[in-house]
């Protein structure tokens, strides 16, 4: 079986901690053989910690990060997949971010690389990957040459007309959807959670039937669909809980433990 989740929102608690109890949940899991999958928009290094509190390192498992832009093997560290934005659509995204006085952020090594360094939505991303946040005056020099995914962040009806309006200019290169609110992710084309999945069901020889899903945004719609049982959480917004097989208590109620603590005893039964 194949357990494959979300973080904020989902596995991680509101203080983006996960808790003892849905540890627990996942660990015993994992020892009756299941693979976890942490998908998330969050980079590899903010993905990271949570894989260590699941002792991933030892236990084997995955991590899809930058919404599967990169897939990561982490008991060995290898990375077995990535894609990279075209260079074509790197300075479109940056002036139209100017143009609106939106930010808009990349990562570099350990860092978040920003011209609006104090932007409110630029420090809950700040918060939630424990990254440093480091001002520049030109993004686009102190960016990576071939960055995995950039973000860019407003007041959540900013973001919902971006959103249209960007997939209209540059919609045939690249994906253009939010993961929250007042977050909208930029990916290459032909990323997004449950492709990044396909791919990594193919290379280990499982089907999406194997595969149980836990999510609660927008950008968990793909993934819940592919996925044989696709569960939401009940803090997820109204549209996934919609398109859910269950829907479960809230990341703030434990439950991922919630859910596989009571299949368990059924099965038990």
């Amino acid at each position: 079986m194949i357990i494959s989740l979300d973080l904020d929102g989902t596995l991680t608690n509101s203080e983006k901690k996960v808790t003892p109890r849905t540890r627990q949940a996942l660990l015993d899991a994992e020892a009756n053989g299941a693979v976890l999958v942490l998908a998330s928009g969050r980079p590899t290094y903010g993905i990271a910690p949570v894989a260590e509190c699941l002792e991933m390192e030892k236990r084997g498992g995955y991590i899809l990060s930058y919404n599967g832009g990169q897939i990561v093997d982490w008991k060995s560290k290898e990375l077995i997949y990535a894609k990279h934005l075209p260079a074509q659509v790197i300075p479109v995204l940056h002036q139209y971010a100017r143009q609106h006085h939106y930010a808009l952020l990349g990562y570099v090594e350990h860092d978040i690389v920003t011209e609006m360094p104090d932007d409110e939505y630029v420090h809950e991303e700040s918060r939630i990957n424990n990254m440093a946040i480091r001002g520049v005056d030109n993004l686009l020099e102190a960016i990576e040459p071939q960055p995995t995914k950039l973000l860019m962040t407003g007041h959540p009806d900013d973001m919902v007309r971006a959103e249209a309006e960007l997939a209209d200019v540059v919609g045939n290169d690249m994906e253009v959807f939010r993961s929250a609110p007042f977050f909208l992710e930029l990916v290459p084309k032909g990323i997004d959670k449950a492709q990044s999945l396909m791919r990594l069901l193919s290379l280990i020889g499982q089907q999406p039937a194997d595969m149980i899903a836990f999510g609660d945004g927008y950008n968990d719609l793909s993934m819940l669909r592919l996925a044989g049982i696709g569960v939401a959480m009940a803090n997820a917004a109204p549209e996934v809980r919609a398109e859910a097989d269950f829907v479960t208590l809230s990341n703030d109620e434990d439950g991922i433990a919630h859910y596989l603590e009571s299949q368990a005893g059924a099965a038990a039964r």
